[in-house]
């Protein structure tokens, strides 16, 4: 639950259109529910403005379709991430109208409808294989209510490709930047652009990549300003901090 749907419960109350009884069931199990397995926060909404998102990698199909089952009844918006297709196929059983990205690996499933804001996120990738990153970035930001432009393939290799697009780079109000090999593209474009950047290194790359060690290393060496870095492949926490800069 979120801060106006307390609210409302409140008033709902106050002005006698629901039970007292009847809204203390729904609001039972705050602050989190005990699955066994997991313990599902149910108050995160209200503290920190978005709902409780499942990282499916180590659970298994059952543990994913129980937790989903339980959230649908809070009237949250889901989002799974690094889910795979059995997973998804045990989650359409309780909640048909769910939507898989098998790119991004993401399950979603919109409760709600977000009012769209009006400035964007840009989602730069340097290559078509780092598309796994960009996907699951894309469905994190757009589930969190964000406009998003996807601008992909204009990496340091062929740097004039990137030009075409700077202009929709610099519309955006923060810039993801998705890259492996050397990670080069994220200090280009931090020269550039006068909004925040946000640079995400992925596994793509030869030996010498390092699993995106390599990437990872240049980001964080990089002499552009204002570029953050985080993990590894980790679409779904650039997009995540990304959404709350594009609300400030």
């Amino acid at each position: 639950m979120n801060k106006a749907d307390i609210k409302k419960l409140l008033l709902d109350v106050k002005n006698g259109e629901i039970e007292v009884e009847a809204a203390l069931e729904k609001i039972e199990d705050l602050p989190y529910k005990d699955l066994g397995f997991a313990k599902i926060d149910n108050h995160r909404e209200l503290r920190v403005g978005y709902p409780e998102v499942i990282y499916c990698e180590g659970k298994t199909v059952e543990q994913v379709k129980n937790i989903i089952e339980f959230m649908l009844t809070k009237e949250n918006n889901i989002l799974a991430t690094r889910a795979n297709e059995k997973m998804y196929e045990a989650v359409k059983a309780v909640c048909p109208e769910a939507k898989y990205n098998p790119l991004g690996r993401t399950i979603t499933f919109r409760m709600r409808e977000e009012v769209l804001t009006d400035s964007y996120i840009a989602i730069v990738a340097a290559g078509t294989s780092d598309m796994p990153v960009v996907e699951e970035a894309a469905e994190t930001a757009i589930l969190l209510g964000n406009r998003v432009e996807k601008i992909m393939d204009v990496g340091v290799a062929g740097i004039h490709r990137l030009f075409s697009k700077i202009d929709i780079i610099r519309g955006a109000k923060v810039v993801i930047v998705v890259a492996g090999m050397e990670g080069a593209l994220a200090s280009v474009i931090g020269g550039l652009v006068d909004k925040p950047v946000i640079a995400v290194p992925t596994s793509v790359g030869y030996g010498a990549n390092f699993g995106g060690l390599a990437a990872l290393l240049s980001m964080l060496n990089s002499c552009a300003s204002g570029i953050t870095v985080v993990n590894i492949d980790n679409g779904f926490g650039a997009a995540y901090s990304a959404s709350i800069i594009n609300k400030l």
